[in-house]
């Protein structure tokens, strides 16, 4: 009789520490999608398409930035400096399109993460399409 109930109470501490450990596992899987895998944002940028260039030490991405119009405060008293936007594109071929680009005003559409991943880029934006180039305007 003794050891059927020491026998019962190891089945419930097991059935709590499945269910303990199930719901961790729950949890960090939540933390990995919202952090890494659901797009916080999404919009277009256009501006003058500074550079689109192949990168990294393991994970080899397209990285770019894109010089937008306008200035806006510098981080020294007193300054200024241009918008620029920087981001990664995990499509190749939309990669290869903005390297022939260079230059030329584009509008692109971008998708914003809160976490970056190494295989996706160095950037929390990650370029998913062309909306259009246009030629540079020279003034």
């Amino acid at each position: 009789m003794e050891s059927q109930q020491k026998g019962l109470k190891r089945g419930k501490r097991k059935s709590w520490l499945f269910i303990a450990a199930g719901i961790v596992i729950l949890i960090l899987a939540a933390f990995v999608y919202v952090r890494f895998y659901f797009v916080w944002g999404e919009g277009v940028k256009t501006g003058q398409l500074n550079y689109v260039v192949y990168k990294g030490y393991v994970f080899k991405t397209h990285e770019g930035k894109l010089i937008q119009a306008g200035l806006k405060p510098g981080g020294t008293t007193g300054g200024i400096q241009s918008n620029e936007f920087v981001f990664s594109v995990a499509n190749k071929d939309i990669a290869e399109r903005l390297m022939r680009a260079g230059g030329q005003e584009v509008d692109l559409y971008y998708k914003e993460y809160l976490g970056v991943l190494p295989w996706r880029g160095n950037s929390k934006y990650v370029v998913d399409s062309i909306i259009d180039i246009k030629p540079a305007i020279n003034y």
